[in-house]
């Protein structure tokens, strides 16, 4: 953690929009009045901070590793969701009201402390401080003060790192929940979010059903290694028409009422109830965690750990995960960030660059010196300091304000996309 960040502005800005949006359980009205006002302010700020912004070229050397890391997480969000749908479908409704939760014991440590602790620290901790939409809103503000030199440029370089942990993440995440189906700690929330048969899917009628709860046919199972029951016929899922698109069916198993389309079956989803281990919210609350940390630092990177931790004890004393999902979702977060540091890092490089050409001109530079040849000396100098400018200024001037305007007019649209689209955590 660097401590003291640069500036207490983006600090203000952020704990100032945690606060504003909390006013929506307290007060409506002051709400719908300070939100628009705080965001408009921002977006003026921002947009002023343009004309005299220095790092454009630096800007346009991560704008291509930013959109592929965009389009990687995009199909990871894909994957994630078309296993999401899987792994609630494959067991069948019926499976899902009667399957009981696992037992948990940091859910029954938060019961304790109800018990324990004075009310208002209770009703602190049940409070919806923040959500999914609020820790995406605080990495997009990191991310925009760039433009104030509160954090290293390029803001491009940083989101391309943040986007391609987070699709990393969200693939590690998808293939664990898809290995082991975990019963969700919500019985009811399948059968609320889902329309998939009651009837498990032939796979599971094959393979799991008739060996699910009698120990014989278990013990036996493993002994021979192989199904041996014969289950006879295997109930049929409906088949719908989807084109080349119809290797899906097995996976998502829709049902008549669902349309005819696999896409906006998918958009009618939702959210998960056993895509547990691990937590994807605590994924993306421990990524902007480790993001604000690193690029910004102070005082307010702790205040955004202890959202993090209210975060993940919410998640479970709601029940939306299990303890060890948010356990998990952390250390993995924290890995995953400190493996990419190759794409941004708050080391500078231009200094890297200097220390370079420094060594290259070395024996020339110590040589002048023994010869006391001071002009020589500041000429050797001069040369290292024109070659970090060059490296800076090696973006095509007459493509920078077309570039300027399109970068603005497109993260100002995405920070407005994910805060419309993520409101509802």
């Amino acid at each position: 953690m660097r401590w003291p960040a640069n500036n207490a502005g983006l600090a203000i800005a952020a704990m100032s929009y945690i606060a504003i949006d909390y006013l929506r359980h307290l007060s409506p009205t002051w709400h719908s009045w300070l939100q628009p006002a705080l965001w408009s302010l921002l977006a003026l700020a921002a947009v002023a901070r343009v004309p005299s912004y220095r790092h454009w070229s630096a800007e346009f050397r991560s704008a291509i590793p930013f959109l592929a890391s965009m389009l990687f997480m995009l199909a990871a969000l894909l994957f994630e969701a078309l296993s999401v749908r899987s792994v609630t479908a494959v067991l069948g409704l019926d499976w899902h009201r009667n399957t009981p939760p696992l037992p948990d014991t940091g859910q029954w440590f938060l019961l304790a402390l109800n018990e324990k602790l004075p009310s208002p620290i209770v009703e602190i901790l049940r409070a919806r401080i923040i959500g999914l939409h609020h820790f995406l809103m605080l990495f997009m503000m990191l991310a925009f003060s760039v433009l104030f030199d509160s954090v290293k440029a390029p803001g491009f370089g940083l989101g391309a790192r943040y986007m391609f942990t987070m699709a990393i993440g969200r693939l590690l995440r998808a293939i664990t929940f898809a290995s082991t189906i975990l019963p969700s700690a919500r019985p009811w929330c399948a059968a609320s979010r889902f329309r998939v048969p009651g009837y498990p899917h032939p796979w599971a009628q094959k393979y799991y059903v008739p060996y699910a709860t009698d120990d014989d046919a278990i013990s036996r199972l493993i002994k021979l290694d192989t199904a041996y029951v014969d289950i006879g016929k295997p109930v049929r899922d409906y088949q719908p028409d989807w084109g080349s698109m119809s290797f899906l069916i097995d996976f998502l198993r829709p049902t008549v009422t669902e349309g005819p389309s696999w896409y906006s079956l998918l958009k009618k989803a939702g959210g998960g109830c056993n895509d547990l281990l691990y937590s994807g919210h605590m994924l993306v609350a421990v990524l902007t965690a480790m993001a604000w940390t690193e690029a910004y630092g102070g005082f307010s990177s702790a205040l955004v750990w202890f959202l993090v931790l209210h975060s993940a004890q919410r998640e479970i004393r709601e029940r939306h995960h299990y303890t060890v999902d948010c356990i998990v979702a952390i250390y993995v977060g924290i890995l995953l960030w400190k493996m990419t540091g190759f794409i941004w890092s708050h080391e500078a490089t231009s200094s890297k660059r200097s220390l370079t050409k420094l060594e290259q001109i070395q024996s020339r530079l110590i040589q002048a010196s023994k010869d006391s040849d001071i002009d020589k000396v500041r000429a050797l100098l001069k040369e290292i300091e024109l070659s970090s400018e060059e490296s800076k200024n090696s973006f095509v001037n007459k493509y920078a304000g077309l570039f300027r305007s399109a970068t603005i007019v497109f993260a100002l649209i995405i920070v407005m996309l994910a805060f419309i689209l993520t409101s509802d955590g």
